[in-house]
């Protein structure tokens, strides 16, 4: 049994809820059609990233309910980028994850904040999120600077995850993580990874795109370019990652006493 997952690269719509739900709609259908089980969308895609003082009143529990709609009308899982309010007034950088009949299968806070920005928008999880399985898949997630961690993506790796899942809003001057790291947490942890970003600019920030999927030994399965939106379309094959274990000794070989 595989997992075949949609990545959308897009531009966005800053702190337009509806451009941004219709863009994801329309992917999604246009995913569904091409037999893809999971759609991704980039970090905060839902409301926009850098928008400074809009975010607070754009971060409703309703932008919950509207990913879960456009899920079940289109029949695929959806992995979204959005804020979530949180009861002490602050508000989470978060993914949500819904099945393809609507129903919420996972919620995830980001819990590596990145730098001003995130400092000033968000209050940070504290909690890495359990592995699901998926028709047979196990699936981990992430969120953009997250996998810019080691520890994390071994967690999911050592807790049996077939792939990690990781929504980013990644900017220049760091298009070298798109082209060199991803692939490298792939290779070092035997296991599958489907990086989604961003394109264009929003404020004062330009977004490398550069989106992948990337196989357990390394290899680019989809990717998109600097600049062009679009989907990208991958199978996650379990047997894959298997045979990453097997031919590649790092799991195996660790030492962790000693670090």
């Amino acid at each position: 049994m595989t997992l075949t997952i949609a990545g959308l690269q897009h531009h966005g719509t800053p702190g337009d809820v509806d451009a941004n739900l219709a863009a994801i709609a329309g992917a999604a259908h246009e995913a569904a059609s091409s037999g893809a089980r999971i759609l991704v969308t980039p970090e905060m895609f839902v409301t926009g990233y850098n928008i400074g003082d809009r975010l607070a009143a754009l971060a409703t529990p309703e932008l919950f309910a509207r990913v879960a709609r456009i899920a079940q009308e289109a029949g695929i899982a959806i992995v979204a980028g959005l804020p979530e309010p949180m009861a002490d007034g602050g508000i989470a950088n978060s993914l949500l994850f819904v099945e393809r009949d609507g129903t919420e299968v996972l919620r995830y806070r980001k819990t590596h904040l990145f730098g001003s920005l995130d400092h000033s928008l968000f209050v940070a999880g504290d909690t890495l999120p359990d592995t699901v399985e998926i028709d047979g898949v196990r699936v981990s997630f992430l969120i953009c600077y997250d996998v810019e961690f080691p520890e994390t993506v071994r967690r999911a790796s050592l807790g049996g995850a077939d792939v990690v899942i990781v929504p980013t809003a990644q900017m220049e001057p760091y298009a070298h993580i798109a082209e060199r790291l991803i692939p490298v947490r792939a290779w070092e942890n035997q296991i599958h990874v489907v990086y989604v970003n961003r394109v264009g600019a929003e404020s004062d920030l330009t977004y490398v795109g550069r989106s992948s999927i990337v196989g357990p030994d390394g290899t680019i399965l989809a990717s998109l370019g600097a600049h062009e939106p679009g989907l990208m379309i991958a199978s996650i094959d379990p047997a894959a990652t298997r045979r990453a274990h097997q031919e590649n000794p790092y799991l195996d070989d660790r030492r962790p006493e000693l670090y």
